[in-house]
């Protein structure tokens, strides 16, 4: 088998990584912050971006894309399946492979990124041969059976090679025979992205059937814009309850990657926690990413928010305002943001609808609560959720978890709170590894930490 890491650490992380750092210490700001920024490509954009180019006929130019550590190993796992592809700063040119992958033989490594790892063996599946696909230690202990189940059910054969339901696995494609199949979206959008990336390469139609509910649908809608942007023929109820796919495969074209509303979000509440304004100029209301509706919740906050062509902009009040609820199922990348905001408000607010979080990258709702803990703040842990309540952080070096939107969050809580140390700066490359570079940029003081 060809290795795409062939002995490589498995944590390592990327060459476009932020590396060498053990602790960031960030802020506090000495008054409101006043900044236009402009945030990189999206990563939930790049990846699918990527897989479908790859399964695509013809040769693709994706401009715009994330460089980071997810859009890194999945460049890396397209290549060591025989896909060529060259990279020129932010610029992808590929030649996709019509829907069977040149080596049908490969150890394919997908890092720590939950949309490499499912979109890629999800469209590995539609091929035909025979592969192992492992990711990061964190990677191999995400859920992946709801996906694995939905790809048996159309014909792929998936052997795990460690624990049921994860990541490592050895799988043999022949190929996806189509038909119906039933699949819960209540753990997971990218189980649904999946199998529909890889359905248009089936032998007959694929109808999707949701026996529950999507915990973010509009990443649903992202996949099936991007799948018609290259060609595709899909179409789904408006609530997503049935998405039927038609063979054709995709076929290769110039695309543009949007920014990252995820990203956005932290200098947005950058503004709102200082008193101060920022301005993304390169994010709209227009875009279809779910987090862009954080700058709702931080209205409901007391921050002023304006939209037009030229971005949007957050402008913090006085003094934050709680005592609300608010589910942040939607937007649930955003709920450490709003955690680590909330003890600045003038009452508590409770989180929502966000169980699913507990898989992501670490299981983000116990992390809210250990780590507001550590600095003296109230925080309540709830089924799916978390309420958090007025108080002033105490200093405290704090823990990321090796997760990059933990760290990216507690950046927020320094601007604010004297003597916050973030360890493991680095793992904001998962996703942004210019975030503290971004934040200096604003006037923030970093002090990266060898």
């Amino acid at each position: 088998m060809a290795d795409a890491r062939q002995g490589a650490d498995l944590e390592a992380r990327s060459p476009w990584a932020l590396g060498g750092y053990q602790l960031a210490r960030v802020g506090p700001v000495q008054g409101p912050v006043d900044a236009d920024v402009r945030v990189p490509g999206s990563k939930s954009v790049t990846n699918r971006a990527l897989v479908i180019a790859a399964l695509a006929e013809g040769e693709s130019v994706l401009s715009g894309i994330l460089q980071s550590d997810d859009a890194y190993w999945c460049i890396e796992a397209l290549r060591a399946l025989g896909v060529p592809v060259e990279v020129d700063g932010d610029r992808v040119r590929m030649t996709g492979c019509g829907g069977q992958f040149p080596r049908s033989d490969a150890r394919v490594y997908t890092g720590a990124g939950g949309t490499t790892a499912r979109f890629l063996t999800a469209a590995l599946a539609a091929s035909r041969g025979e592969y192992e696909i492992r990711g990061s230690r964190r990677m191999n202990e995400r859920p992946m059976g709801e996906l694995f189940r939905a790809l048996r059910v159309l014909g792929a054969e998936i052997e795990p090679l460690e624990r049921p339901d994860t990541l490592p696995i050895r799988l043999r494609a022949r190929g996806l025979a189509g038909g119906e199949v039933a699949m819960s979206g209540a753990q997971s959008s990218q189980f649904v992205s999946g199998v529909l990336i890889a359905a248009p390469y089936a032998r007959a139609p694929v109808s999707v059937r949701i026996v529950d509910h999507i915990v973010q649908h509009a990443y649903v809608h992202i996949t099936l814009d991007m799948m018609q942007a290259f060609g595709a023929k899909c179409e789904a109820a408006g609530d997503l309850a049935v998405i039927s796919v038609e063979p054709g495969g995709y076929r290769g074209r110039a695309y543009d990657i949007e920014a990252d509303a995820s990203t956005a979000c932290y200098f947005f509440a950058a503004a709102a926690v200082t008193g101060g304004r920022v301005r993304v100029a390169n994010l709209t209301r227009d875009t279809r990413q779910p987090d862009v509706h954080f700058v709702d919740v931080l209205a409901k906050m007391g921050c002023e928010v304006a939209s037009s062509d030229a971005g949007i902009e957050v402008r913090g009040p006085e003094k934050l305002r709680g005592g609300f609820s608010v589910s942040m199922k939607e937007m649930s990348d955003q709920t450490l943001t709003l955690a680590f905001l909330a003890p600045f408000a003038d009452g508590p607010i409770e989180i929502t609808g966000v169980g699913h979080i507990r898989h992501h990258e670490s299981d983000r709702i116990r992390v809210i609560v250990e780590t507001l803990a550590r600095v003296g703040v109230r925080a309540e842990e709830r089924e799916d959720g978390v309420v958090v309540y007025p108080g002033a952080p105490r200093p405290a070096a704090l823990p990321s978890y090796d997760d990059h939107r933990v760290a990216m969050a507690l950046s927020v809580l320094a601007l604010r709170a004297e003597g916050i140390e973030i360890e493991d700066p680095g793992c904001v490359s998962k996703t942004c590894p210019t975030f503290f570079h971004h934040l200096r940029e604003m006037g923030v003081l970093v002090d990266l930490v060898p």
